[in-house]
């Protein structure tokens, strides 16, 4: 099997020849290939080009396509701040008052540069791969977190307890699933294996797992069935410990979360069996940026351990992988993968 085979029979539930592996390395990609962020951010062929030099170098089975979490954000009006060396990142609020919602202009992601150079970048490595690695295109952000975004964070947290806030609320996350959506129909265009999301802000280390039912999950449903809509398999991502949340991510009909390597693995293998395929959750900073291929390799084994009886896994970080996480780390994490048995 290739890569592209491995990964479509772990989301399928068939059992491939090989535990695949598709690491969340962009930030990683970027700096062995000789570029800064700010260049990786700006030119779709720079992208392309880091992650071609990555698989070449590991010879992993599937790329995932990210830039940062404010794409979206960006677009739709939010200020940000373009470091160097760093993914870009919010640095103000498009709404201050959550009253003057309905009056946000529409947002045509078709004319958002930043965008156009996200997919413009899973074009040209689709094109390139073929069928032999499989492409998935992350999507930016969910509405929810893409909702805080637009808001700020801290008049978000608080308005969600707000019930006379509530009508709003929901207005804001229409809108901002407009926009995801509207991502999502455009990566599906590019010929994309895979779409995906991020919902950072709504796991338990922020909000409850009551607020997430009532605000974040409606909007997650919607996008996961836009993403099926366009003939797709899903992945839905949220940081931290989701262990209270598991059983409402899998009810959005997600065809894999990808978790926090805070998350309990065993509980998820418990809760995720034969429903969706798991992706991760090796701790990125701990044992992958500063932990010895020993420990790499320890962590991995006990990962595959856990989920040695199904064939719905794709081993990752449990996030992204900092730029700096030494090259042997991830060639360990990837051999032990293809000597596991």
């Amino acid at each position: 099997m290739n890569g592209y085979e491995r990964i479509t029979a772990a989301l399928r539930g068939e059992w491939p020849d090989k535990v695949p592996v598709m690491p969340h390395n962009f930030q990683m990609a970027a700096r062995e290939y000789g570029i800064t962020m700010d260049q990786f951010r700006r030119d779709p062929h720079a992208i392309a080009g880091a992650f071609i030099s990555s698989v070449e170098r590991y010879g992993y089975d599937g790329v995932l396509v990210d830039v940062d979490t404010v794409t979206l954000a960006e677009a739709a009006g939010v200020p940000i701040d373009c470091p160097e060396y760093q993914p870009a990142r919010a640095c103000g609020v498009r709404l201050k008052d959550l009253r003057d919602v309905r009056d946000l202009p529409p947002v045509d992601l078709r004319s958002a540069p930043r965008v156009q150079v996200w997919l413009e970048a899973t074009r040209l490595l689709k094109r390139h791969f073929g069928a032999e690695i499989f492409v998935r295109g992350n999507c930016d952000q969910s509405p929810f977190t893409l909702a805080a975004l637009l808001y700020g964070i801290d008049a978000w947290m608080t308005d969600l307890l707000n019930p006379r806030a509530e009508q709003h609320i929901h207005a804001l996350l229409d809108y901002c699933t407009g926009i995801t959506t509207q991502f999502l129909a455009l990566m599906a265009a590019t010929g994309a294996d895979m779409v995906s999301n991020g919902d950072s802000t709504a796991g338990p280390d922020l909000v409850s797992p009551a607020l997430y039912r009532r605000f974040a999950f409606p909007s997650e449903q919607r996008v996961v069935t836009a993403a099926h809509t366009h003939h797709l398999p899903y992945a839905l991502h949220i940081c931290g410990n989701t262990d209270l949340i598991l059983d409402s991510m899998l009810a959005t009909g997600a065809d894999a979360l990808e978790l926090d390597y805070k998350t309990d693995a065993k509980r998820a293998h418990a809760l995720m069996h034969n429903r969706a395929a798991f992706i991760g959750n090796i701790d990125p900073s701990g044992v992958l940026a500063l932990g010895t291929p020993q420990d790499v390799a320890a962590s991995v084994r006990a990962l595959l351990r856990v989920f040695a009886d199904t064939p719905r896994f794709i081993l990752n970080a449990g996030c992204a992988l900092p730029p700096d996480t030494p090259s042997a780390n991830l060639q360990t994490l990837i051999q032990t993968a293809r000597e596991f048995r």
